[in-house]
């Protein structure tokens, strides 16, 4: 989650385009904040020119093979495996992740359309906070499926049954709306009286309750201790995963089976590390501020919702087997 680390202070320069602080009743007490601008890029206005046509790609990327992928397993019913229909919750969460994010983020860039209403920003808190982390928790049990494929092949069909996807899916909806809802309710709660600048392309947590009148540091402590949390037991308990898979692995006889099942698990386990990884340089990056403009990690805050979306289907979709054939057959019937 890639907005655990409150982004930088710095001053607007005095020709931003930023709306002006609020007034205040009668000189003393401000009026209540109903709008949010997002004010992006300040120090790098040129960014969102460079920018916008490659995340504007990344997006109708991320969209189409998504979409691609999913109404291939809906129609192919061979693919209606637990496999696949991990891989389909998968597809689901990106596209709602990129639809939450990357379309405000581009209206931004193209259009100057820079306010979003009270509601709106917090529903899209809610919604980066929790899909982030059920994206998590859904490569966690794709592991396992993997992890029992190649270490108990002959067990597999009896412990990844239908039954124990449709657990898994509650599992995650449960887990992660259950723990990462309070974080944008709260922050609803607070008292927003004067400042209604966020310094980030979205309604990051962070950058959101810095605005507040109230003290936020039981909300930012919360913040932090339930995403760590999250993220970092979803990452330990696929990291062992495929130890497990890697240790099998090694052990298989049959010629180029041992080569295929790295090459395949290889890239799922680089794709999620990658997942990971732009949250590691987001934090790194925040501790060298002195040294790294304050427009980087704001730049990582928006990649992080597109480019896992965009690879995603590409690499646990397009280099599986049976995912190519499905699709093969659909653009036949199509043509």
């Amino acid at each position: 989650m890639v907005e655990l680390i409150p982004s930088l202070f710095f001053r607007y320069p005095k020709t931003s385009t930023s709306l002006p602080m609020l007034p205040y009743n009668n000189g003393s007490l401000p009026i209540e904040v109903f709008e949010f601008l997002l004010n992006c890029f300040v120090r790098s206005p040129t960014w969102q020119l460079w920018l916008s046509l490659p995340l504007s790609l990344l997006f109708f990327l991320a969209m189409g093979a998504n979409a691609t992928l999913l109404i291939t397993i809906w129609l192919e019913a061979s693919l209606h495996e637990p496999m696949y229909y991990l891989l389909s919750l998968l597809s689901l969460l990106d596209m709602v992740l990129c639809l939450t994010v990357i379309p405000k983020v581009l209206a931004i860039f193209w259009f100057d359309l820079r306010p979003i209403g009270f509601s709106a920003c917090f529903l899209q808190m809610l919604i980066m906070n929790s899909f982030l982390c059920m994206e998590s928790c859904t490569f966690l049990a794709m592991a396992y499926d993997r992890c029992v494929a190649i270490c108990k092949p002959l067990h597999y069909p009896s412990i990844i049954t239908d039954q124990f996807v449709a657990k898994a899916v509650v599992f995650i909806l449960a887990r992660n709306t259950f723990l990462t809802a309070p974080i944008p309710i709260i922050s609803a709660r607070l008292h927003y009286c004067g400042k209604n600048i966020i310094r980030n392309c979205i309604c990051a947590h962070l950058s959101v309750s810095k605005l507040s009148c109230d003290n936020v540091a039981l909300n930012r402590i919360y913040q932090l201790i339930i995403a760590w949390t999250l993220l970092g037991s979803d990452l330990i308990l696929i990291f062992f995963s495929y130890t497990c898979i890697l240790r099998a692995v090694l052990r298989l006889k049959a010629k180029g089976a041992a080569a295929k099942a790295l090459s395949t698990c290889g890239s799922h386990f680089i794709l999620i590390l990658f997942f990971n990884t732009i949250l590691l340089v987001f934090v790194f990056t925040h501790m060298a501020k002195k040294k790294v403009s304050p427009d980087i990690p704001v730049l990582l805050n928006v990649l992080h919702h597109v480019i896992p979306a965009a690879f995603n289907p590409i690499v646990y979709g397009v280099r599986t087997q049976e995912i190519k054939q499905g699709i093969w057959k659909l653009l036949k019937r199509g043509g």
